[in-house]
């Protein structure tokens, strides 16, 4: 135990700065310090003030890329299976006062969401301090294009940075069709830098999609985007992950997906399977209780004991993604953490891609 400074029968003096002992720091602070910005439907949004942008990319799944880059911190789109939820968990104080957010739930992080001040000006200090052969993703844990930045257009400052550097590396990820907004952008950064821009579309069946990620857009949206991207000259691919397993994970889903990736010109294809973080964990298996009751034995038994999938089941899914690559003439991609190394140019199509094979592909 701590000497104290006065006997311990006696009333403690008064002391010039009473809140000091549980002051938050860190991160804890700053969030603390956010002033509110504006109200949504049932979310609040507030800026938080940050040191810096560029942020050090460490992972289990031994990704490629250096630094990451987030515009803000929590998500609009409430994907039920989102890793990023526990990110919220590092911005509570050791010693949170009464009124304080309770940081620890999940669903905060889709309901309160912060949005990073004076990031451009932060990234064209930091861009100058990194190797330039060193890989960059925006969007790695919130999307940089969620509802919001249609007003605030932080991701659109930051893409006016990169506009003014060259030899860079860079790969956006989103779910929205927001970022056909900055086409102009893209494209001038695209004729200096390499840029690879990766739209992630988990299903085409709509009613299905609006379950997964209810603020989402849909998901015909989605592959038109890809389309206008790519007709505008710029490299953009489709992510089908995560792929869920009895649900998204069947050879005929696959090959449906790369149809449609194929229709749309992607320059990529490529499909990861589910892994279910404990922050997610709740949040995912209340949806298949809800929604896919047959499957919920099957989650829990997958997921008791590791948040990722078993090595057997993810070399059969690479098998059937390959397949559907090979059938459809989509570039495959090795790893979806492999942001701009194995993009390459996409195949000409050899395949007939008037219509989907239903059926072809062993189950």
């Amino acid at each position: 135990m701590a000497k104290t400074l006065y006997p311990v029968s006696s009333t403690p003096p008064p002391t010039l700065f009473p809140i000091l002992p549980h002051a938050p720091t860190g991160l804890a602070r700053l969030a603390a310090e956010a002033t509110h910005h504006a109200d949504g439907h049932n979310i609040e949004f507030r800026a938080l003030k940050v040191r810096s942008v560029l942020n050090r990319s460490i992972s289990r799944r031994q990704l490629s890329l250096a630094y990451s880059i987030n515009p803000y911190r929590g998500c609009e789109f409430a994907c039920r299976y989102c890793y990023a939820r526990y990110t919220h968990e590092f911005l509570a104080a050791q010693t949170p006062t009464a009124n304080a957010p309770d940081f620890h739930d999940p669903s905060l992080f889709e309901r309160l969401i912060f949005l990073k001040e004076n990031t451009a000006w932060l990234l064209d200090q930091e861009l100058r301090k990194i190797d330039p052969a060193d890989e960059i993703a925006l969007g790695t844990a919130t999307d940089p294009y969620q509802p919001i930045e249609r007003t605030a257009r932080i991701t659109r400052s930051l893409l006016e940075v990169f506009a003014r550097h060259s030899g860079l590396r860079l790969g956006i990820i989103t779910k929205s069709t927001l970022i056909a907004r900055d086409i102009d952008l893209l494209t001038e950064i695209a004729s200096k830098n390499t840029l690879v821009l990766h739209l992630t579309i988990t299903t085409p069946d709509a009613a299905l999609a609006r379950l997964l990620e209810p603020r989402a857009p849909r998901p015909d949206l989605r592959f038109r985007t890809v389309l206008r991207l790519r007709q505008a000259g710029l490299t953009a691919g489709i992510f089908c992950s995560p792929l869920l397993p009895g649900i998204t994970d069947t050879a005929e889903a696959l090959d449906t997906m790369a149809f449609r990736a194929a229709q749309a010109q992607a320059s990529f294809f490529a499909a990861q399977p589910l892994f279910l973080k404990p922050c997610s964990h709740a949040t995912f298996l209340a949806f298949i209780h809800d929604h896919f009751p047959a499957l919920e034995a099957d989650y829990l038994s997958r997921f008791a004991a590791d948040a990722f999938a078993a090595k057997p089941y993810r070399d059969a899914l690479a098998a059937l993604v390959e397949q559907a690559c090979r059938r459809y003439s989509l570039l495959p991609r090795s790893s979806d953490a492999l942001l701009t190394r194995d993009h390459g140019p996409a195949r000409k199509p050899t395949a007939n891609v008037g219509s989907p094979v239903q059926g072809a592909l062993f189950a």
